[in-house]
């Protein structure tokens, strides 16, 4: 697969914008320069070798890498993806944005993120497996269950951290399930792990509609991505009665202004693999689902897709960011100053490491909580941090946005738990 430039670009600037969002929270928080000066760069950043065998008997050898941003809080925690188009840049943007995430809904994790550089798609299973135990022996000690703790991510799931708990028990010569999450069920899995995210953005709407005086029954959603967050998502949406007007995925998109039967469009999408074809609605693009006149806008597919191209189309009224990075800066200005509330991702989609520290927390303890447990102990930390969020935008954020009012809070905790650990030398705020 060749590799697109231009997207690796993009990737890259997201470094920057984390950056500048982060910088810009410690100064509007009146936060010590050190807290920016520990947030810029992270603590570690691992390059590997991965040699793998492959089918024909040839050793192929690919790149690896480990970004472990802060640990301030607890072991670093973070997914894995195989993927060709992954940049030293992107990594440690998505590992600042873990670190961020776990301290916005208060679980004792700080950010990571991995990645191989390689088209998996095209891999035989074994092939893949021999890879990720490749990979695992390569990190060494780096990994830990108390150290740092993997999930998965873009093209790996659960059998990968299967492979990934295995190689490192077989390391430690003992049962290590807790060195990762999102596993299969069979192996320390967590209930509810899979539809987690998707949860998560959907507690988020619901609150956001409620902070909007938006009926949530009435409200027309959209969702750009039907994978595993939009899909679970707008099930969800679909069954307290909101109008799912629009989903899309890489074959394209459906407009429906009554609603689509997003179950009858599920089993669809199990016989053929896509949302294309379905009969029940009218295909659109995705870069038209964007701009559908709706309440709430879901973007849970790829970074940058609303931007200074399109963003003054958009016509919703909540953004729920879905996804990892899916709108620009610019965007960002644009939508503010058309009024429209974007919850961003690092609070939107902040479900799916909550469940994975619930998953680490039953592997630590040897039990295992009931779906019922998961999904309400999951309701109340996206709540929660709902509100204090859209607390703090609202009473210290007047004239800015609501990602500037999640990284100003997210900072705040961060640079309150360094101080107490000793990292600060002039205390948490600016002399």
């Amino acid at each position: 697969m060749a590799v697109d430039v231009e997207k690796n670009k993009k990737q890259d600037n997201t470094l920057d914008a984390t950056l500048n969002s982060i910088r810009q929270a410690v100064e509007m928080g009146d936060l010590s320069y050190e807290v920016y000066e520990y947030l810029k760069t992270p603590m570690r950043f691992v390059e590997v070798g991965v040699p793998v065998e492959m089918q024909d008997g040839r050793m192929e050898v690919f790149t690896g890498y480990r970004c472990q941003h802060n640990n301030v809080f607890g072991p670093y925690k973070g997914g894995i993806r195989f993927h060709p188009a992954v940049t030293i840049d992107s990594i440690k943007a998505l590992s600042m944005w873990m670190t961020l995430k776990c301290s916005l809904v208060g679980v004792p994790f700080g950010g990571a993120k991995g990645a191989i550089v390689v088209d998996s798609t095209k891999m035989t299973i074994k092939e893949r497996e021999r890879m990720t135990r490749s990979y695992v022996r390569a990190l060494g000690s780096v990994l830990g269950p108390e150290t740092d703790i993997p999930a998965p991510d873009v093209f790996t799931d659960a059998q990968v951290m299967a492979w990934i708990a295995d190689e490192y028990s077989d390391i430690m010569r003992e049962p290590s399930f807790g060195v990762v999450t999102g596993k299969p069920l069979a192996v320390g899995g967590c209930v509810g792990r899979n539809e987690a995210t998707g949860r998560g953005c959907f507690f988020i709407g619901r609150e956001a509609a409620k902070a909007l005086d938006i009926p949530l029954e009435d409200a027309r959603v959209a969702v750009q991505g039907f994978g595993n967050v939009g899909s679970n998502a707008a099930i969800l949406f679909a069954e307290v009665g909101c109008p799912v007007i629009a989903v899309s995925d890489v074959s394209g998109g459906l407009y429906n202004k009554n609603g689509i039967d997003i179950f009858k469009l599920l089993d669809h999408v199990e016989k053929t693999g896509f949302v294309k074809g379905f009969e029940d609605a009218e295909e659109i693009t995705n870069e038209e689902l964007l701009t559908i006149d709706c309440d709430i806008l879901i973007p849970a597919a790829l970074e940058n897709q609303i931007n200074s191209g399109n963003a003054d189309q958009v016509k919703a009224k909540i953004v729920i960011e879905g996804a990892n990075g899916p709108t620009t800066p610019e965007a960002d200005q644009v939508l503010k100053d058309k009024g429209i509330l974007v919850v961003p991702d690092i609070l939107a989609n902040s479900g799916g490491v909550t469940v994975s520290y619930f998953e680490w927390v039953q592997n630590n303890y040897g039990f295992r909580w009931d779906l019922e447990t998961v999904n309400r102990r999951l309701e109340e930390k996206m709540t929660e941090a709902f509100k204090m969020v859209y607390k703090y935008y609202c009473e210290k954020c007047v004239g800015s946005d609501m990602r500037t009012g999640a990284y100003m809070y997210s900072t705040q905790r961060l640079a309150e738990a360094m101080h107490y650990r000793g990292w600060l030398s002039n205390g948490t705020h600016r002399k």
